[in-house]
């Protein structure tokens, strides 16, 4: 697993986590925020009345309300990267990454209103009947590059389950095992099967069900959240100024968090936001499309809450629960993963500042340590003379070797640092266990039994979860299968329906880190055909935007307008 991780980690390094993809990310948004003149600000309150059908005219076509377009929108962005996304980001990059993710959401909110805008504009009518949408149809119907549409439906199918549907099922059968002890596979079979009756009824079925849970799952994260942070009162602005002070000096090693760059912080912080709003992703476009509406624009500032929604308030109060209960520097008791697991060839301790500075430019790319390769040898679980082992960015401590929950003594074959998983080499069924930091949901789940709730705070952490993240890995059903509408036909969408329900079981039991890895990847090559779609309309776009404005004041004479 851990070669197939590190594969993934050197396409995904080169696209979505380079810096070109951030610069393109954010400069797009930058862009359009200059250019339209600050929507997202200037436009806010006219968003929240449209939402409640202010601007509605009988005879509208489209298969949805903006309600519950945008509660769709919404379940497709509101899951595992407001639990666990916000704490490895956090994890990767220390606070000041909770700020990066703020900002990449404050200039996100005029990419999605674009975005979602354009999407709307050039729909089509499926052969089934129903409305099909997103940004492979302006890239067909007003730039004519077919070839650039096929590339963005192919990355969004590929996108659904990097997106929508493996991390999905894998935190919720992950915090599920933490806080219950259920299995991995039972959680996955038995959402595996609700998830398929959902999907097969379409987007209505979809939208009336992402409609109730979107609400609830809101309000129960809020009361937790709340109950954390007002219990740990006294950390509050020491967490704020952790935040906003770090951004450009990085975060000095702390407890068991042994540093973070201005460059990771950075990179992590916009990349775990885009994960987490999907701004410029191209995603929710599909889902505003089936939204009834004749004026563009109209949806396109339904849009414009997403982000606000979704990382400016959810992140926030995640980033708080994690930073104000002290977790994020914590190690806990946890069974390692190979993916995140480096024997060094060589002791380095936390106590020594030198040892620390090697260990901390290690871990952010400036320089190489010497990776052990040989024997180990282990009585009754103990590791004899123990090199230096890193899990999840932390020295380990405390660690134990099991073979089927047993203590194992004998030889520890490890080749580059990494256990040789080789069967004739190594048992099988061989475990690492020990203190280490922690991350993703997890580490969510920890930080929330910090509160008068107690333990019955990561039940909070695991219905949300619950919550979240299944209605995440509904919408993004849809949006394969609009896509696999577009490339093949509504007749070959039962294909793409069944192999989403497999791959979602079978991602409730895959290592977590290789998922994530792979999210990246699918991310990216979703965003990167859709940016430069919407750059190349942009002229459009403000044609747009005046013209609905035109429209807004005559059918509203006398309302108060935005300038400009």
């Amino acid at each position: 697993m851990h070669k197939l991780n590190d594969i993934l980690s050197v396409i995904d390094s080169n696209i979505g986590g380079s810096q070109w993809f951030v610069f393109l990310l954010l400069g797009t948004g930058i862009f359009f925020t200059i250019y339209l003149k600050f929507p997202q600000f200037r436009y806010l309150k006219h968003s929240l009345r449209i939402v409640r059908g202010k601007f509605d005219k009988e005879g509208d076509k489209g298969d949805t309300s903006h309600f519950q377009a945008l509660t769709t929108a919404l379940s497709g962005t509101v899951g595992t990267g407001n639990i666990a996304g916000v704490a490895l980001a956090i994890h990767l990059g220390g606070p000041a990454a909770l700020f990066w993710m703020l900002v990449t959401a404050a200039v996100g909110m005029t990419t999605k209103f674009v975005e979602v805008t354009l999407s709307h504009k050039y729909r089509e009518v499926a052969q089934d009947g129903s409305i099909a949408g997103g940004p492979m149809y302006y890239m067909k119907n007003r730039l004519n590059l077919k070839w650039l549409a096929v590339i963005f439906a192919v990355a969004t199918v590929l996108s659904s389950f990097g997106t929508g549907s493996l991390p999905q099922v894998n935190s919720i059968s992950n915090s599920l095992f933490e806080t219950f002890g259920i299995n991995h596979m039972l959680t996955g079979g038995v959402l595996a099967l609700l998830l398929g009756f959902v999907i097969i009824g379409g987007i209505k079925r979809i939208a009336q069900v992402t409609s109730r849970l979107v609400p609830v799952m809101a309000i129960i994260y809020f009361i937790g959240a709340i109950a954390v942070i007002f219990y740990n009162y006294e950390n509050i602005l020491p967490s704020l100024e952790a935040i906003f002070g770090d951004v450009f000096t990085g975060t000095a090693a702390t407890g068991g968090f042994l540093g973070g760059s201005i460059a990771f912080a950075f990179n992590r912080g916009v990349n775990r936001g885009l994960f987490s709003n999907e701004a410029g992703q191209g995603s929710a476009p599909i889902a505003h499309a089936a939204a009834r509406a004749h004026e563009p624009v109209s949806e396109g500032l339904v849009a414009l809450l997403e982000p606000f929604i979704d990382t400016i308030i959810i992140c926030t109060l995640t980033g708080l629960v994690l930073l104000s209960s002290g977790v994020w520097t914590e190690k806990h008791e946890n069974q390692f993963q190979d993916a995140d697991l480096v024997v060094f060839d060589g002791t380095y301790s936390e106590q020594n500042q030198q040892d620390v500075d090697k260990l901390h430019n290690y871990l952010v790319g400036e320089a190489d340590l010497p990776l052990f390769t040989g024997t180990l040898a282990i009585e009754n679980g103990v590791v004899a003379n123990q090199p230096t082992i890193l899990h999840a960015r932390s020295v380990a401590e405390n660690v134990k070797v099991w073979v089927n929950d047993q203590p194992y003594s004998g030889p520890l074959e490890l080749v580059d640092g990494k256990i040789d998983r080789e069967k004739e080499r190594n048992p099988s069924g061989l475990t690492l266990t020990g203190q280490s930091l922690m991350h993703s949901a997890p580490l969510t789940t920890i930080a929330f039994t910090r509160s008068w709730f107690g333990d019955f705070g990561k039940y909070i952490v695991s219905i949300g979860l619950l919550l979240f993240a299944f209605s995440t890995a509904i919408s993004w059903s849809y949006y394969g299968d609009r896509a696999i509408t577009y490339l093949f036909g509504s007749g070959k969408v039962i294909y793409y329906h069944i192999i989403y329900v497999i791959g979602f079981f079978v991602a409730s039991f895959t290592d977590t880190t290789i998922i994530w890895t792979l999210s990246g990847i699918t991310i990216a090559l979703m965003t990167i055909p859709n940016l430069f779609g919407i750059l190349a309309l942009s002229k459009e776009m403000k044609n747009e935007v005046k013209s609905f404005w035109k429209e807004y004041a005559d059918r509203f004479p006398g309302e108060k307008l935005p300038k400009g």
